[in-house]
């Protein structure tokens, strides 16, 4: 399973208010909370880090946060690419354990 392209219209945030996503302080966590169950979290994310967005909450982090996350790991290139090769590990896996469950359940 890849990455979403398409990404903004499956966002959870895709028919709210824009703005309730460019606040400050304590109301980041109230727009946070909106990112929480939105399906494409990571794709936003991913988005707002190789873009370098600087204002906004975006994939679940605030601005401040992207920056810290941006200058503990210089060395990526691509945070899409880095996102599409740990979502494929974690398939593989998960499916690994399943494998051995369903073997050590016969």
């Amino acid at each position: 399973m890849g990455m979403i392209t398409d990404w903004p219209s499956l966002a959870a945030c895709q028919n709210g208010d824009p703005d309730a996503l460019f606040v400050q302080g304590a109301e980041q966590n109230v727009a946070k909370r909106i990112c929480r169950s939105c399906p494409v979290r990571y794709e936003c994310l991913a988005d707002a880090l190789d873009n370098r967005i600087e204002f906004g909450v975006w994939g679940g982090m605030t601005e401040r946060e992207r920056r810290a996350l941006l200058r503990r790991h210089p060395q990526v290139t691509s945070w899409r690419k880095m996102f599409e090769a740990a979502m494929k590990k974690n398939a593989k896996e998960k499916a690994g354990k399943d494998k051995v469950l369903v073997t050590t359940a016969t």
